[in-house]
């Protein structure tokens, strides 16, 4: 057998160990891993001496803006950016014009994304009060799970009561798909921001002040119980306080299947960035205190949190300085610069090659059902692999990003570690630090490789769909059981 390529003279790394070897890959997946003189021949083969074989990144959070948003950003130049940061797969958010809401909706959002993505992708449908009713509709057109909004943040998309919260959980449940939650309470931010402009704050501590913690420990909470009750899954995105971990860890102690993420800025930014930065850190949720971010490095390391994600949410430069930190839109990009952000805490000792593969890779693979297609290089995977340098130094620079929104609070940043190339599936996306033009439009939607474990579901003879069944009482039989 003639493979496609053999990548020599690499450092391969799981989320277990290193060790040096060679990889072979033939259409498109790992055909096998070992010393070089048992690989096969090969079309072309890659030296990558000095160099360390990652699995390729799984960003379960990113915002690429289209349909609605192009000016910000496309899925040609946000998988452009995944690409030049070794990021392999991307779950997109539904915030979209029109919303992912229905299935018309995701049809036309698939038709794009296969259009034009560099790598491989999942789209979030949208989880509100009036798309519940689309659930079934939205599983069978291909999503990779969903997306709830408990507090506001861009695209002003409706937060569900409690009540709609339940019932959507409970529709969701039996599909075994998980809802990823912005948990924060929408009420609480919003009397906190109205009372902050009365007094006439717009500075950009305004913005951390209108959202303290309690926010994210309440939704947390609140989340888990529901969750719980119904046995729906759940992710909580962009742990960003040391307070949410006691609510994520109690859930999980209590059996609830509940994941969560963590993003760079939380573990690495603080509020006294907020001067130096401006307004560009504005950020759903905020930066927080500093003393947040050892708390947060610990519930990786404990496995409380379980992956790293961006939250990549690009807006134009007008968008990001303006004066009052209430009308600055929230987020920045982030796909491209998480991986070299975090193999700069590689280098620095905080934690192991290893380590960030089982946050950035394995556990993404294995909470959204991805394994072992993807996530891992063994035999059978998807070829899906980041080729880095742990040893460049260099200096992040806006304006040389693939993102369409150069504008981030890394700009000047001395970091360590870059991805050097990038194959989705065997494939080239980006080699010797360029992009591949011809692999535009390859990338695949991941939701035919998913394979969730079979629902739990909880209280099922409760749900709203089962006591609407129950026929009421006559008024006889009303009144003969109230006489006796």
């Amino acid at each position: 057998m003639t493979a496609d390529l053999v990548i020599h003279g690499g450092t391969v790394v799981t989320d277990t160990t290193t060790f040096p070897a060679s990889v072979a890959i033939k259409d498109g997946r790992v055909l096998s891993v070992g010393a070089r003189e048992a690989m096969p021949n090969a079309a072309e083969t890659l030296d990558a001496t000095g160099l360390h074989v990652l699995p390729g990144a799984i960003d379960v959070h990113v915002h690429f803006r289209e349909p609605g948003y192009t000016h910000k950003e496309d899925f040609g130049t946000g998988t452009a950016a995944a690409a030049f940061g070794g990021v392999t797969t991307v779950f997109d958010m539904p915030n979209v014009i029109p919303p992912t809401g229905t299935a018309e909706a995701l049809a036309a959002k698939h038709a794009l994304a296969s259009e034009k993505a560099y790598v491989d992708y999942g789209l979030y449908g949208l989880l509100g009060e009036d798309t519940i009713a689309h659930v079934p509709d939205l599983v069978a057109g291909g999503v990779i799970g969903f997306k709830l909004y408990m507090g506001n943040t861009f695209g002003n998309i409706p937060s569900p009561t409690t009540g709609g919260m339940l019932e959507a959980f409970e529709v969701v449940a039996p599909t075994a798909k998980r809802v990823s939650l912005h948990a924060e309470t929408a009420s609480i931010m919003a009397r906190r921001e109205s009372r902050l402009r009365a007094a006439g704050r717009k500075d950009p501590l305004a913005h951390l002040a209108a959202r303290p913690a309690v926010v994210a420990v309440e939704a947390v909470s609140r989340a888990a119980v529901l969750s719980e009750w119904t046995g729906c899954r759940i992710h909580v995105l962009h742990i960003s306080s040391a307070e949410e971990l006691r609510p994520l860890a109690e859930a999980k102690a209590r059996g609830v299947d509940v994941t969560g993420e963590t993003c760079p800025q939380y573990l690495l930014l603080g509020a006294e960035d907020y001067d130096r930065i401006g307004p560009v850190i504005r950020v759903n949720p905020p930066v927080r205190e500093a003393r947040n971010q050892a708390p947060l490095w610990a519930a990786l390391a404990s496995g409380v949190v379980d992956m790293i994600a961006t939250d990549h949410a690009p807006h134009i430069p007008d968008e990001k300085v303006r004066d009052d930190i209430f009308t600055v839109d929230c987020g920045f990009p982030g796909v491209e610069t998480q991986m070299p952000l975090m193999l700069t805490e590689v280098a620095a000792g905080r934690m192991s090659i290893s380590d960030y593969v089982r946050w950035s890779a394995v556990n993404p693979a294995k909470a959204w059902g991805l394994h072992p297609h993807k996530g891992i290089l063994q035999p059978g995977a998807h070829a899906d692999i980041a080729i880095v340098d742990l040893k460049r130094a260099w200096t992040i620079d806006d304006a040389a990003l693939q993102s369409r929104a150069k504008i981030t609070p890394w700009h000047g940043r001395a970091v360590t570690g870059l991805p050097i190339h990038t194959l989705v599936r065997g494939r080239f996306v980006m080699k010797d630090r360029t992009l591949v033009e011809s692999a535009r439009g390859t990338g695949r939607s991941v939701h035919t490789v998913q394979d969730m474990p079979a629902p739990r579901v909880a209280n099922p003879d409760a749900t709203m769909t089962e006591i609407v069944k129950i026929p009421a009482p006559s008024r006889g039989a009303a009144a003969t059981g109230a006489a006796a």
